[in-house]
């Protein structure tokens, strides 16, 4: 059987993630959403209105990021 080289699509062609990068984008997402959580904690206990802002932030900007990963 001879694969027939003109008939084969690339995953750049088609303009498709790797899947190793799509687990990455994924990954990198929810570290970043982790880490708004724990920053939110960390305000919380010692009353950093600031920090409480910058978790918060940086939660929300995960689950966009996650949301975009699982959509592509």
């Amino acid at each position: 059987m001879e694969i027939n080289k003109d008939r084969i699509t690339t995953q750049e062609e088609t303009g498709e993630a790797a899947a190793m990068d799509q687990v990455e984008a994924r990954v990198e997402a929810r570290m970043k959403k982790l880490e708004g959580e724990a920053k939110q904690q960390v305000a919380d206990g010692l009353q950093d209105d600031e920090l409480a802002r910058e978790g918060e932030r940086l939660q929300k900007e995960g689950e966009r990021e996650l949301e975009e990963a699982k959509d592509q």
